[in-house]
């Protein structure tokens, strides 16, 4: 892991606070749009009976989204502890423990591994990940299916935002910061793992990008 995020700066941003408000809102209001519009884009392929491998999903929401909408197994992979009290207690409240394994760890790395599933998400994960080409390889090599990734689309303004973003981050001393990808090069190591696109949707600030595993077309 670099230097500049820290398990210690994961910890800080992704807190448990953090994840009970995010479990909160899904109980009272659902998706927020971003994974709308991923669980959306599975949705249309078909996800019954399908395997699932998140990495970075937090408390969980989205997998519990595609296993109420008919998929039948969920691996979650998360760098810090911080969600799990959360996740766990979202999984009993829709009855969904026993079809999903939570794990902490590092995708890239030996304590993360994971098998291929048909499903893989990274919603939201590669801008907070210093090494961008590692982790999409690892998620495009682990897919059997479709993989689907959210990120920062490259606009000068979100480029902006977030170099101020992580110049507070600096000052406060919070080990971690984000980044922002072009999206070519994601394109070309997801491309390297086998795969090819099938959507690019840019939203307001997310850029959400699906590829397929097979022939094209």
């Amino acid at each position: 892991m670099s230097s500049c995020c820290t398990p210690r700066g994961y910890r800080r941003v992704f807190s448990a606070r953090s994840a009970e408000r995010q479990a909160r809102r899904y109980r009272s209001r659902g998706l927020d749009r971003t994974s709308r519009r991923i669980a959306a884009a599975l949705l249309a392929r078909g996800v019954e009976g399908a395997t699932v491998l998140e990495a970075g999903g937090g408390v969980g929401a989205l997998q519990v989204e595609l296993l109420r909408a008919g998929a039948l197994h969920a691996v979650s992979v998360e760098l810090t502890p911080t969600y799990e009290h959360a996740a766990t207690a979202l999984l009993r409240d829709f009855q969904l423990s026993d079809r999903v394994e939570r794990r902490i760890g590092d995708l890239v790395s030996a304590d993360g591994a994971a098998a291929p599933a048909d499903i893989v998400v990274l919603n939201r994960v590669l801008c907070c990940y210093p090494d961008m080409p590692r982790l999409a390889m690892a998620a495009a090599q682990r897919t059997a299916r479709i993989l689907v990734l959210s990120f920062p689309k490259r606009t000068w303004w979100t480029v902006a935002l977030l170099h101020l973003g992580n110049a507070l981050l600096r000052i406060g001393r919070g080990e971690f910061q984000v980044f922002v990808h072009d999206p070519r090069s994601i394109r070309r190591v997801v491309e390297a793992g086998g795969l090819h696109q099938t959507r690019d949707e840019r939203g307001l600030f997310w850029e959400v990008m699906a590829f397929e595993a097979g022939g094209r077309g």
